[in-house]
């Protein structure tokens, strides 16, 4: 059990949007001989799309909209990557991936270095002390000059930095990266599709000037003095406590300083680590399975209309058909078909261990944050949901269509793509996203997943809370005054829908025992 767990890396790739998150996974399934041929994100000349973005309008944006999760084998490693959105809209579901994983790689844009998105992905890696890994991509293409990145990685992330692979030049002059990790030298040919070679070359003889030619050899002995010279030295347990980011440089596009990347990321990359559970802290080699959802996602084979239920394994060993308890509903359930995933291709497996994600079919039991164990009682944290910002009225557009129109909503709010609001006061829907582009994807997957259509209208409301009380007197009050404004969630409880901040600071005023919650998770 404890080899089995030893051998697991669970990690996500995360990025602002365009930095190549969906590039790199890309390159890490050729390399672990998942796929033969990469796919790519944006082409016009290479028919195939990426592996990852499965979902059509992914394949016709060109961007991510959900986090797929894929595994492989590399070098007698076990590996799950999970691929995330980088665009804001869908902030939401990369934050409910990282409490899956046990480490991430951010990934940099060699010409526009940290970005928004980079920021805030950094703070929720911070809160749960995940270990980073950093990737500045597109070295291939002119940026920026690479001590300028490390310091504004340290400024901006908080974090230390330390390289563990060096670029010689970059754009139209990059002729490769120096490992500092293994000491080899790789010399860089442009190739979307294959791996390139690698040269062993010691720094002090001349066989360096033979590779790159003299300015540059001179070049990069300075720069690796200096590195070490600036730069603490590279200790594991430092990175792993999340104290230390090592850095790569590379082309993921190009497949270079990718396969650098994956060597030293099995080595140094931390196995399954104990999860924090709100009884007890679950440790992974526990005898007993227990597990949690992090992700729902509906129709991943169209042919199907099924729900797939993504459970991270926490501890134990997973088995096919045993009885394990649904905590929440208080079920004994089994499972017949668990699956293991490559993004949309999926295959049944017989068992799985901590570390381990795996799809469980979902007609509805689930929901994100529901707890699987042999029999104990424990709740994992929730995963929270934010408060919304945008808000339209979501109406069905074709009467006959109403039963698709509400199974298609049903699912797609169960994934946590956006979140529903029933007005007590009129009946209608509302939906609340945090972005514009989720009101677009709502509305392609209902009519090209459900054959349903729906219209949205405007509605003016500037944010949605959660509230409860202890002074059931004063709720009831509260509920009476605000009736217009009064809506409930998917669960039932109690939200309300304020059309400005006036409105809402005044409701906190003057009802000093009602609990605003700008979270679902309290």
């Amino acid at each position: 059990m404890n080899q089995e767990i030893a051998r697991r890396r669970t990690f996500a790739i995360i990025s602002h949007p365009d930095a190549g998150k969906t590039t790199l996974t890309e390159k890490f399934l050729l390399f672990g001989g998942q796929i033969q041929v990469a796919g790519a994100v944006k082409s016009n000349k290479i028919r195939k799309t990426a592996t990852s973005d499965w979902m059509d309008i992914e394949k016709q944006r060109g961007i991510s909209v959900s986090t797929s999760v894929m595994e492989f084998d590399y070098r007698g490693y076990k590996i799950n990557i999970l691929d995330t959105p980088g665009h804001q809209d869908f902030a939401e579901d990369t934050y409910r991936t990282l409490t899956a994983v046990d480490s991430a790689i951010i990934v940099v844009d060699a010409a526009k270095g940290v970005e928004t998105q980079t920021r805030k992905l950094m703070e929720v890696c911070r809160m749960r002390n995940t270990p980073v890994i950093i990737f500045i991509n597109k070295m291939d293409r002119e940026g920026r000059d690479s001590f300028d990145l490390l310091d504004e990685l340290e400024r901006e992330l908080h974090i230390k930095v330390r390289p563990l692979s060096w670029a010689i030049n970059q754009g139209a002059k990059f002729k490769g990266v120096y490992n500092i990790y293994e000491g080899q030298l790789n010399l860089f040919t442009p190739d979307k599709q294959r791996v390139t070679e690698k040269v062993t070359v010691d720094l002090n003889t001349e066989e360096l000037e033979r590779q790159v030619g003299e300015t540059d050899a001179a070049r990069l002995r300075d720069d690796l003095e200096l590195i070490d010279g600036v730069y603490p030295e590279f200790n594991v347990d430092d990175y792993r406590a999340a104290h230390l980011a090592p850095v790569f440089f590379g082309s993921a596009l190009n497949n270079f300083g990718v396969g650098e990347l994956l060597d030293c990321f099995v080595e140094i990359a931390p196995s399954p680590k104990p999860t924090r559970a709100e009884e007890r802290v679950v440790a992974p080699d526990e005898e007993k399975f227990t597990g949690f959802i992090f992700k729902i996602t509906a129709n991943i084979d169209p042919n199907h209309r099924s729900c797939i239920a993504f459970c991270k394994v926490c501890s134990g060993r997973f088995l096919r058909n045993q009885p394990y308890l649904h905590v929440r509903e208080n079920k004994t359930l089994r499972f017949t078909s668990p699956t293991q995933f490559m993004a949309q291709r999926k295959s049944t497996i017989e068992e799985a261990w901590a570390g381990d994600i795996v799809g469980l079919p979902d007609n509805g039991i689930f929901k994100i944050g529901d707890t699987l164990t042999e029999g104990e009682a424990i709740h994992f944290r929730g995963l929270p949901s934010f408060s919304p910002e945008l808000f339209k009225y979501i109406e069905n557009d074709d009467p006959m269509k109403t039963k698709q129109f509400q199974k298609g909503l049903e699912q797609l709010m169960n994934e946590g793509v956006a979140q529903l609001f029933r007005n007590q006061f009129n009946g209608r829907k509302i939906v609340g996203t945090v972005g514009q582009l989720q009101f677009e994807v709502i509305q392609y997957r209902l009519e090209n997943e459900y054959n349903a259509r729906c219209r949205w209208e405007p509605v003016h409301l500037y944010k949605a809370c959660w509230v409860e009380s202890d002074d059931e007197e004063e709720l009831d009050n509260f509920k009476k005054r605000k009736y217009q404004y009064m809506a409930l969630d998917k669960d039932g409880r109690d939200v309300f829908l304020a059309d400005s901040s006036y409105v809402l600071q005044m409701a906190q005023e003057d009802f000093k025992h009602v609990r605003f919650h700008f979270v679902s998770e309290f």
